[in-house]
């Protein structure tokens, strides 16, 4: 199975991490097919990276500014069975491409993903983490690393991009983008990512690019199965900006606003099933146990269970005040309206 990896880089403040997510990728047991490295709109930052990482293919983002029009270029560039996307300041474990590969004997698997454990504020360095052998890198058990913040609820870390409490191995309804894989035949089926929702440099950190791109997906094709399975381990910096409640609250609100664009593109039953599944379980259940652990003396248990009913409350409005205004769905890529013809 022939996997090529997408990385998409936007800026020289990455450079170390740029650097350690490619080392990560070229120590895979699963040799990948080829690296591909998509700037976003900076030359200067292609340029060096063209002439320090030479055996690397590097490629000019040719879509709209940001991360999905990243991704679509990198998938227009990949020449692989298989094109598998990792975040720019993030690190994979050694398995990481053989964890893919396994799930691509079913062809009913149109992508499988991975998961992504935090790096907080603390952990090693990415200069740290070039190292292949790096302990961390070869944990037999991985775990997140550094200082998790005591109020920093764990059903809610999907706000810094890491795998939430709550996520089941086995089917799912979508990848996370920063540790996902899908067949090349798979962006023929739905078309492109959605390039009016992912990440720009919009003020709000906005996403769901991979939510949207994967109801899309199996609506598209019926048959196709998503698959998270936990042994594709990756780590995801954490800066200490995002170990904040502001920004944890920034961010629950801006995943509401993302989510009125994916109901809008892809209908509310699909768009919504699973945060309804995880309001009405998982929340509830975090709540209780931070309230169990505030009450035999744990002070954060207290604050992780506000931060969940505040958190869900500005997902929740953050909702409600986007779908009061999109008047009209996300502009899509060429390659997309081809496929609706």
């Amino acid at each position: 199975m022939n996997i090529s990896v997408v990385i998409c880089a936007y800026t020289e403040r990455r450079w170390d991490d740029i650097l350690a997510a490619v080392t990560s990728v070229r120590a895979q047991r699963h040799a990948p097919h080829e690296i591909i490295l998509v700037v976003d709109h900076n030359p200067a930052l292609r340029d060096r990276l063209t002439a320090a990482l030479r055996d690397l293919v590097v490629v000019p983002n040719t879509h709209a500014r940001g991360l999905s029009g990243g991704k679509n270029t990198g998938v227009a560039a990949a020449s692989g069975d298989v094109v598998a996307f990792l975040d720019d300041d993030a690190v994979a474990a050694p398995g990481w491409l053989a964890a893919f590969a396994k799930h691509y004997d079913d062809p009913a698997v149109a992508g499988v993903g991975g998961r992504t454990l935090a790096l907080w504020p603390g952990s090693p360095s990415a200069a740290e983490l070039r190292d292949p052998g790096h302990p961390l890198l070869n944990a037999a058990v991985p775990a997140e690393c550094g200082r998790r913040p005591g109020w920093f609820p764990a059903e809610f870390d999907w706000t810094v991009g890491c795998t939430y409490e709550g996520m089941t191995p086995g089917p799912i309804r979508n990848l996370m983008g920063g540790n996902a894989s899908f067949r090349r035949e798979a962006f023929a089926v739905a078309g492109g990512f959605a390039e009016g929702i992912g990440r720009t440099f919009h003020r709000r950190p906005l996403g769901c690019e991979e939510t949207e791109f994967c109801i899309r997906l199996r609506q598209r094709g019926p048959g196709a199965e998503l698959v998270y399975d936990p042994d594709a381990v990756i780590w995801h910096r954490v800066p200490p900006e995002r170990a904040r409640f502001a920004y944890f609250r920034r961010r629950c609100y801006a995943e509401g606003l993302s989510k009125a664009l994916v109901t809008r593109s892809v209908g509310a039953q699909d768009g919504l099933a699973s945060e309804r599944a995880h309001a009405l379980r998982t929340l509830p259940r975090g709540v209780r146990r931070g309230l169990v652990r505030a009450a035999r003396g744990e002070a954060a248990g207290l604050g992780r269970a506000a931060a969940i009913t505040l958190g869900l409350a500005w997902t929740t409005w953050g909702y409600a005040v986007g779908a009061a205004t999109v008047r009209r769905p996300p502009r899509r890529n060429a390659a997309m309206a081809e496929a609706r013809r």
